[in-house]
């Protein structure tokens, strides 16, 4: 039990705190890839909390930089 608390309260920390220091749309980035990143990491060796993890972290950087991009845009 203890083997799965850990990473699961890694990965809620994780989460919890890229949703509460960003906007809706970095959210739904979040959970976009920490789906993704879970199944690849189910597929790869049974680390899909890592894997969801990572994916989060990662697409929340993406989508995070695609707003700063559209925001940095002039308007017409």
């Amino acid at each position: 039990m203890t083997k799965l608390l850990a990473p699961a309260l890694a990965v809620f920390a994780l989460a919890t705190s890229t949703i509460a220091l960003d906007t809706a749309a970095s959210a739904k980035g979040c959970i976009r890839g920490a789906v993704a990143g879970g199944v690849a990491g189910h597929y790869a060796h049974h680390h899909a909390i890592a894997g969801a993890a990572a994916g989060c972290a990662i697409a929340h950087h993406h989508y995070a930089k695609k707003a700063r991009a559209a925001a940095a845009q002039p308007a017409r």
